[in-house]
């Protein structure tokens, strides 16, 4: 039956009819090669692996999932271990930088108003007056002493009143001299506490610095140990001992000793 074609306006422009192509003849041969190529394919893909069924893919592939899952989980259970000793660590390095910082403030303290700045300084010249008023109110007192006692040891020779007046003036005169060279205790005891309230202050500040870093207790671990390196004459020289002190001979013990 033949096939009758509906004929374009293009066609009736151009004025001629399009040839009809035989498509079947044309694409017959190209078209039975794809046709094979895929049946090969087909075929080796058959041989090289077994298709598994819906339900086993799926099991795979949850058995997959659920191990990619816990390996998951530990890694995050790591992750989350490794996270809180890294916040422990920065607690404690805050805490050591916070001490650091204080200590290096109370450091600076010390350094500006006592051992750097004027304040030492002070303290040392407060004891060198101390010293230096002590002795000379003792060589006053110790001259005024030895003049009492010659005018005294004199008196007893003279028979004359004027020369027993002069030397009576002259032993109250220096009497007087010995009640001012007393007044010396006056001025030690106030330089003297000059020098305690610096000392007090340095104790302070370095008390504080004991207690940024854990205490008496803890510094005691990194004291070195004590060498006496003085002499035998030194080691006996000790100084008087202060209302409490223990460790020291009495003079009653002294006394004991020649009963």
């Amino acid at each position: 039956m033949a096939v009758h074609r509906k004929r374009f306006r293009v066609e009736d422009i151009v004025g001629g009819e399009m040839p009809i192509l035989d498509v079947a003849e044309e694409a017959g041969p190209m078209h039975n090669e794809i046709m094979a190529e895929l049946r090969a394919i087909r075929a080796q893909m058959a041989k090289s692996s077994v298709p598994l069924s819906g339900s086993a893919a799926m099991a795979a592939i949850d058995a997959s999932t659920a191990q990619e899952l816990s390996e998951a989980r530990t890694m995050l259970e790591t992750y989350r271990a490794q996270i809180e000793q890294c916040e422990k660590l920065k607690v404690e390095l805050d805490l050591i930088h916070d001490a650091i910082d204080r200590t290096k403030r109370e450091i600076a303290t010390l350094h500006g108003k006592s051992f750097d700045g004027g304040e030492m300084a002070k303290v040392n010249g407060e004891l060198g007056a101390v010293v230096g008023g002590t002795e000379q109110a003792t060589q006053q007192i110790l001259e005024a002493a030895e003049s009492i006692d010659q005018a005294a040891s004199a008196l007893g020779k003279v028979d004359s009143v004027d020369q027993q007046k002069r030397l009576a003036d002259d032993i109250q005169e220096r009497v007087i001299s010995i009640f001012e060279a007393c007044n010396f205790q006056d001025l030690t005891g106030q330089r003297i506490s000059k020098v305690m309230t610096t000392m007090k202050f340095i104790e302070q500040h370095i008390n504080a610095m004991m207690d940024i870093w854990g205490g008496v207790d803890a510094i005691k671990a990194h004291v070195p140990a004590q060498v006496d390196t003085r002499s035998e004459d030194d080691k006996l020289l000790n100084g008087p001992k202060l209302a409490g002190d223990v460790g020291h001979a009495s003079q009653d013990d002294i006394d004991a000793l020649f009963d």
